[in-house]
């Protein structure tokens, strides 16, 4: 029979809401595997791209977060629940719109990690950037609760459906964004 505490040990969740302790960032990540170094936290850290920030702080890991992480951003909170997961090392990996609160550059990065993580491993992304899960075994599109569409990313691109809608609409925008921050840096640079 297997124990509910059993089954725990085996998955490791990042929600899109990260829920943080009012203890230091170090308690917070090591609260995954209490028994974990302090080299073996911020290795963590490194891998979930918010050591050089945790670093940049007064106290550095010894630093408050405050009731719910409030010191934190949103991005910051989610960086410090991912490297909680690197840290746990589960079997089973659930990641709930995990890189929501992330700027494009941060986002690839922690990618490339969690890639490394998640390898043989059973991994599970709840996603709406599209970006977050080219790589994927299998893809489920999900419409009115029903499986609407099933496979790779590449199949899902020829199929011509609703995923590959959303992919052409989220690449129009992302073409948008990327134009005017390249239009702003030529501004910036001919002040």
């Amino acid at each position: 029979m297997v124990r509910q505490s059993s089954l725990r040990s085996f998955i490791g969740v990042v929600p899109q809401d990260t829920v943080l302790f009012n203890n230091t960032i170090r308690t917070n990540i090591r609260y995954s595997r209490v028994t974990a170094s302090d080299e073996e936290v911020e290795r963590a850290a490194m891998a979930a791209d918010i050591h050089t920030r945790i670093l940049e702080l007064p106290q550095g890991y010894d630093t408050e977060v405050g009731e719910r992480g409030l010191k934190l951003s949103g991005g910051e909170k989610q960086r410090v629940a991912i490297a909680r997961t690197i840290l746990k090392e589960p079997r089973i990996i659930l990641l709930d719109e995990a890189t929501s609160s992330l700027d494009t550059q941060t986002e690839r990065n922690i990618q490339a990690s969690l890639a490394e993580v998640c390898t043989n491993r059973t991994t599970v992304v709840v996603a709406h950037r599209l970006s977050t899960i080219v790589g994927a075994d299998q893809i489920l599109v999900v419409d009115n609760g029903q499986i609407a569409e099933r496979g790779r990313h590449e199949e899902l691109l020829m199929q011509g459906g609703l995923y590959a809608a959303m992919w052409k609409k989220q690449q129009k925008t992302h073409d948008t964004q990327t134009e005017t921050q390249t239009e702003n840096q030529t501004q910036d640079t001919m002040r």
